[in-house]
């Protein structure tokens, strides 16, 4: 709380993402806002843009659980001049009037301008949350060097940084994004309780057309770039050809459906490749029972959220050695990572994946052990109130900074 601030009053929190769509960011930023709202010494905003796109919405969420929502019509994922302008000022005029003690933002665009505004508002304490970072070795060299630009600006307007990964700390520093001083690691987490053996697996198969032999090899992610899925498209007559009761199940929707449906069809796999379409979260627990192996072949992620909640139901795991997924991902313990194409030859990457694929098919008690280690790992670190006790301290502890250089500024 602020030195001016009456001592009863609640610590004003205000939470800025560039749209509520169905995602890792958005659902680590839902629980901690839902956590924060549970206490009465947080009062909580969320600000927003709208939730535009194939890949669902949480707003609802938020309407349910009484959080106060603002949503800015001009916030947009992708860059136009015109709309950010009119988000900043808006972002800006909407701060002072709020007189928030904490602006905590999140994703790329949210993170640029609602850093900017709340320290130009007089905000004292900025966070953000670095859930991914917007340069990676997937696009041209001037949008990494214009990014890198932009993320080393910004946290001079930064008070902290929470990572939801160690590897997104290392690599900020190694962009010369702030300090390592500012950074506190704190996994994204989810809701335990819902990710717990409850369903019937084979009634789940049977709603989707699979039967209780098929062997199931799932991956949950936005039908995207850089997701991944061509590789597992790629592999999947070899993996069929070792295991003949082979079945991919893709859980998602996205701008890159028509493109994946046509690469099913010249491949030959119909029948073999299962969408879901666009789920509920609270239908993702039921579908990862019905799975004998989750895969998450993206190339671009801070921490695939897919990873925990697949081990939380005790499934083995298989992801590119990217990022955070080496921080679940325990190699030969709780599933296996895999070279990513970007640092081997493309054919070696998949013939890998494919290997370990059918390798966990083969062995389901080895495939089991795996997961069970799994489970032990997301109890341990992916508990959403310990999420949220862990965010509140770093707020404590800038909140006494503050009250601490003020003392000691008195004359």
């Amino acid at each position: 709380m602020s030195q001016n601030q009456p001592q009863n009053s609640p610590i004003k929190v205000v939470h800025i993402i560039t749209r509520f769509i169905l995602g890792g960011a958005q659902e680590n930023t839902l629980l901690t806002v839902i956590g924060l709202n549970k206490n009465p010494k947080y009062k909580v905003t969320l600000v927003t843009g709208p939730a535009i796109g194939p890949e669902g919405e949480l707003i609802e969420r938020v309407k349910q659980n009484n959080i106060d929502l603002i949503i800015i019509d001009q916030m947009r994922r992708n860059i136009y001049p015109r709309k950010d302008l009119i988000t900043f000022v808006k972002l800006f005029f909407l701060l002072r009037r709020l007189r928030p003690d904490i602006v905590h933002t999140h994703s790329a665009k949210a993170g640029i301008l609602g850093r900017i505004a709340a320290r130009l508002a007089g905000v004292k304490i900025v966070i953000h949350t670095v859930h991914g970072l917007p340069f990676h070795p997937y696009q041209f060299n001037l949008a990494n060097i214009f990014y890198i630009a932009l993320e080393r600006f910004t946290a001079l307007f930064t008070t902290k940084f929470i990572t939801v990964a160690d590897a997104m700390t290392e690599q900020s520093l190694k962009a010369k994004v702030g300090s390592r001083e500012m950074y506190t690691t704190i996994y994204s987490a989810m809701e335990l309780d819902k990710f717990r053996p409850a369903v019937d697996a084979d009634s789940v198969r049977k709603s989707l057309g699979l039967s209780e032999d098929d062997k199931v090899i799932g991956t949950i992610a936005r039908l995207a770039k850089l997701k991944g899925h061509h590789y597992l498209l790629k592999i999947a007559e070899q993996v069929i050809s070792k295991v003949s009761q082979a079945k991919f199940l893709f859980v998602g929707d996205g701008n890159l459906k028509e493109q994946i449906l046509k690469e099913v069809k010249d491949r030959g796999l119909i029948g073999r490749v299962i969408f879901t379409g666009l789920v509920e979260p609270d239908r993702i627990p039921s579908l990862i029972e019905a799975m004998d192996v989750l895969v998450h072949p993206s190339l671009r992620e801070g921490l695939a959220r897919a990873l925990p909640q697949a081990l939380a139901l005790g499934k083995p795991v298989i992801s590119f050695d990217i990022d955070g997924a080496r921080e679940v991902v325990l190699n030969g313990k709780t599933g296996f990572l895999i070279v990513p194409p970007s640092n081997q030859d493309e054919t070696a990457a998949l013939k890998n994946l494919a290997e370990s694929i059918i390798y966990l098919l083969q062995h389901p008690d080895e495939a089991s052990k795996m997961g069970k280690a799994g489970q032990e790992l997301v109890q341990r670190n992916f508990n959403a109130d310990y999420m949220v006790e862990r965010i509140q301290k770093v707020y404590k502890q800038e909140l006494d900074l503050i009250v601490k250089t003020a003392k000691r500024q008195k004359p």
